[in-house]
């Protein structure tokens, strides 16, 4: 019988797994697409909460309420915990890709660094990720995905280029030693995320990362003498968008998308944040967009599309 023939078999099989994975697991645009519009509001949400409440302490309570939240759903859900060896990586994940970055950027704006810059040094974030995965993951990036990193920053340093103007004249060096770590400490998180961990279930390890993030704020808070807690609309309706669905739904999707896809790729995502978030500002807060901005807005969503074309399905 020709070999052809035995094939078709086992050809048809694969074929219909891959239309049911593909029928259980959201479309990587649509992820994509709601990652990038969540993880914006970040900007907006910090701008609010600084007025009404301590970084470190906010964070703490945002970190915990989320925690709390996928404990919730991986007990009801009866998720698989992982190894106790295990453990310490997915806290130390948590306090990496939530507690380091947010920490630090929350204390170095707080210090006086424009959140125009902080975000001007956080577009960085998908360059270094994708030199670290090199050399951890090994994970070479296509040409097309450095041209597009690198179109992807030009494009955000036109549009943050106003805010960035007078933003860093009389801010001390220790405060961007704090934000280029803040940088660091997201890099590493996303890369650890598709170490052995990858492997655990989702709704566990969002426990644990939210619980070493938690931890790691509430001891930084403690050392800082934080107390400034101002109850109010703001505060509340910040704490509720930045707990269930800036740490629930976004990071969780960040974390997912790392696990599918190249640590780098999904990393320039990130280019898209500070454009959105001065859109954002415009929508909310009146904040004038130049001609300029609106140019880099087009030029990072080009390097972005650039480094993820049309989100192929890698199924």
């Amino acid at each position: 019988m020709p070999s052809g023939i035995l094939a078709q078999p086992a050809l048809a099989a694969g074929r219909a797994r891959a239309r049911a994975r593909a029928a259980a697991d959201p479309p990587m645009t649509a992820s994509a697409a709601l990652f990038v519009l969540i993880w914006s509001t970040g900007f907006i949400v910090a701008k609010v909460v600084a007025g009404v409440a301590d970084p470190d302490l906010f964070l703490a309570v945002r970190c915990s309420l989320a925690g709390l939240m996928f404990l919730g759903i991986a007990v009801a859900g009866r998720a698989r915990w992982p190894h106790g060896r295990e453990v310490p990586k997915h806290l130390l994940a948590g306090m990496l890709l939530q507690g380091g970055y947010l920490g630090g950027t929350y204390w170095a704006v707080g210090q006086g660094l424009a959140p125009g810059v902080m975000a001007l040094i956080g577009a960085l974030q998908p360059l270094l990720t994708a030199v670290l995965a090199i050399v951890v993951l090994r994970e070479i990036p296509s040409r097309r995905t450095w041209v597009g990193l690198l179109l992807g920053v030009a494009g955000v340093a036109l549009v943050l280029m106003p805010g960035v103007a007078g933003g860093v004249a009389g801010v001390p060096a220790r405060v961007f030693a704090v934000a280029i770590a803040a940088v660091l400490s997201l890099t590493a998180g996303t890369v650890l995320q598709k170490t052995s961990i990858a492997a655990a279930d989702l709704r566990a390890s969002a426990v644990l990362q939210n619980a070493g993030a938690a931890a790691m704020v509430a001891v930084l808070a403690c050392a800082r003498g934080e107390a400034r807690w101002i109850p109010g609309a703001a505060l509340w309706g910040s704490l509720a968008w930045a707990a269930l669905v800036l740490s629930g739904l976004g990071t969780l999707l960040l974390v997912w998308m790392v696990r599918r896809g190249r640590a780098a790729n999904v990393a320039s995502l990130l280019l898209l944040a500070p454009p959105l978030a001065a859109t954002g500002s415009y929508l909310l807060f009146g904040d004038r967009l130049t001609a300029i901005q609106i140019a880099g807005f087009a030029i990072a969503l080009a390097g972005v599309f650039l480094c993820n074309p049309a989100q192929r399905s890698r199924r």
